[in-house]
């Protein structure tokens, strides 16, 4: 069944059973790539319309930009890794983190870091070496930014040696260490393992073995938990079923996966032969029932104000409601 038939039928069904709110749609901000795929197959399986908060996706090309647009109101939830900007933005009483999502885990390889071609054979082999390269990111307080920072504290590289090129998406990151444009980069399984099986680039890490951490969480503004809570609960809950059947496809395997895969095809990877595959070995972990790793966003926000990307001091409590989904 195709995306427009199925959320056809969602919001039939979510009129017969007279689940429908006044606050109607809600729109979510990702990014359109694997890391979000419970909600692809929430969306795919009608649970937001049947809940009676249909969704619509807007997708965006880099982290930061999505707190920006919920702050703007063109957005009313999003999903995606937490930013020295979206640390701010919360700081100022704008927006609160209400649960989890992907989480680096040691085991599940979700994030790699490349080296370019010429910078492997250079030497560049292991992230412990990524000292005195240059390296790919998105914007000066990304996420991308917060793991290379992490990553030279574990490993013991000095951080103010990396040249960091900000490049604003994460497809100019991608090709710019497959064309040599920089040194590295860090990109998801989906991305960098087929980069690396064309011999474009080498993968020289898994962030998650190193830096288990909350890589991406749900947010939303304080406007929209005072004036639609009851709409927030019930897409919570709706996200829940999606999350409990990602897990049991590919974490418990539970149940046969290729469900899950077609429907998480419906928004990404439509037309690739190889989509089932580049699906399977990109699965990344997400906590039962969407659970929040609340003590490291309060480490990341620690770190992002060290490094002097959020001003003033924030106390994490105040930017974390877990009035709509568990903690970790």
């Amino acid at each position: 069944m195709n995306i427009g038939r199925r959320a056809a039928l969602g919001l039939a069904l979510a009129a017969v059973a007279g689940k429908a709110r006044a606050g109607g749609m809600i729109r979510l901000g990702l990014l359109h790539t694997l890391s979000p795929a419970p909600f692809y197959i929430a969306q795919a399986r009608g649970f937001f319309a049947a809940a009676g908060v249909p969704v619509s996706f807007t997708f965006f090309d880099a982290a930061q930009p999505i707190a920006a647009a919920a702050v703007a109101g063109d957005i009313d939830v999003g999903v995606t890794a937490l930013t020295g900007g979206f640390f701010s933005l919360a700081g100022r009483g704008a927006l609160k983190v209400i649960g989890g999502a992907l989480h680096e885990q040691k085991g599940f390889e979700a994030t790699a870091v490349l080296a370019s071609k010429a910078a492997y054979a250079a030497g560049l082999t292991s992230i412990d070496r990524l000292g005195g390269h240059s390296l790919g990111i998105t914007q000066y307080g990304s996420s991308f930014h917060y793991m290379v920072g992490r990553l030279a504290e574990i490993t013991g590289f000095d951080a103010k040696t990396v040249t960091l090129r900000p490049l604003q998406t994460i497809g100019n990151m991608v090709a710019a260490v497959r064309t040599g444009q920089v040194d590295a980069t860090i990109a998801v399984a989906s991305m960098a393992r087929p980069v690396a099986e064309s011999g474009e680039a080498h993968i020289i890490g898994w962030v998650g073995d190193l830096l288990p951490y909350q890589l991406t969480a749900l947010f939303t503004t304080s406007k929209m938990i005072d004036s639609r809570a009851e709409d927030l609960h019930a897409f919570c809950g709706a996200y829940q079923k999606g999350v409990a059947a990602y897990r049991q496809a590919f974490l418990d395997r539970t149940v046969a996966d290729g469900p899950a895969i077609a429907d998480i095809q419906q928004f990404i990877l439509a037309s690739d032969p190889q989509a089932a595959a580049k699906i399977r070995a990109s699965v990344g972990w997400y906590d039962a029932g969407a659970a929040l790793d609340v003590e490291d966003v309060t480490h990341q926000l620690a770190w992002f104000t060290a490094q002097n990307m959020v001003k003033g001091q924030i106390d994490a409590q105040d930017i974390i409601d877990t009035r709509f989904l568990p903690t970790r």
